[in-house]
């Protein structure tokens, strides 16, 4: 497994553009990541894919980028798979045409333009939740796709991003999170050390970060939502759990040109 990241200096910060599945996903998988970059400088926003954007997730999630530094919500207003109140007369998220879910995160793509994308990891977190899964799945085309003029032009000029970086948990960094997840009968899928290229420690932005997370309070009230679970933790547990964020490097840029085989 990767070691930590050292601290960069602003100039090496990419832009970040984070593609998740809910609202609370972004704070608690890079909330560290999105408030880092953005004290730094560098330009971070956020999709999120279910909730209607007249519902009180969706204040909620402006809440919390606002303490990340992350702009205002981009919401697409589809239905969380879990429940059905969350974007009346919308179909879920994980029923809707993948290639019409691509157009629209790559519309996103390119008219922010970042260096980076984050998103979920290929298993959907340690829950396996569906729409995490189908996050993954159209943000993985959708950073593809963004850079070739010929695949959805409508929705406009071709953005080459430069990474894709998948939010995991690997074997190892599960830690307090296993029993915290097992003890209200929640799955844990976690990947081998290995497949997790990059661990950002995030202490010194531990605070906004929780702050974040806090700020979706609809979850930090309730018997199950890992906000709420996080809430019932004392601080340094908590924070063992939290100042770390895992990742899965995916290179997008292309290739020096001139290759005549296959390389790794």
């Amino acid at each position: 497994m990767a070691t930590s990241t050292p601290p960069p200096t602003a100039s090496v910060l990419p832009s970040v553009l984070g593609v998740f599945a809910h609202p609370d996903d972004e704070s608690l998988l890079a909330g560290g990541v999105l408030a880092r970059h953005a004290t730094a400088g560098a330009r971070t926003a956020v999709v999120t894919a279910t909730w209607a954007p007249d519902s009180p997730r969706a204040a909620e999630l402006a809440t919390a980028l606002a303490v990340l530094g992350a702009g205002a919500p981009r919401m697409l207003g589809y239905g969380d798979a879990r429940n059905e109140k969350s974007a009346p007369g919308q179909p879920r998220w994980c029923d809707i045409d993948l290639d019409a879910a691509t157009a629209q995160v790559v519309g996103h793509i390119r008219m922010f333009r970042p260096a980076a994308v984050v998103t979920h990891d290929a298993l959907g977190q340690l829950t396996g939740h569906p729409d995490h899964r189908r996050t993954h799945q159209v943000a993985l085309l959708a950073v593809e796709a963004a850079g070739l003029a010929h695949l959805h032009p409508e929705a406009g000029e071709p953005w080459q991003t430069s990474a894709l970086y998948a939010a995991t948990h690997p074997h190892s960094g599960i830690g307090d999170l296993g029993p915290l997840l097992s003890g209200v009968g929640k799955t844990l899928l976690s990947v081998s050390d290995e497949y997790a290229t990059t661990a950002v420690d995030v202490t010194e932005w531990l605070e906004q970060k929780w702050a974040a997370i806090c700020s979706h309070r609809s979850q930090v009230h309730g018997e199950r939502p890992l906000p709420a679970l996080l809430s019932r933790l004392d601080g340094e547990r908590r924070a063992g759990i939290l100042r770390t964020e895992y990742y899965t490097r995916i290179s997008l840029a292309p290739s020096p040109g001139g290759l005549r085989q296959l390389t790794i």
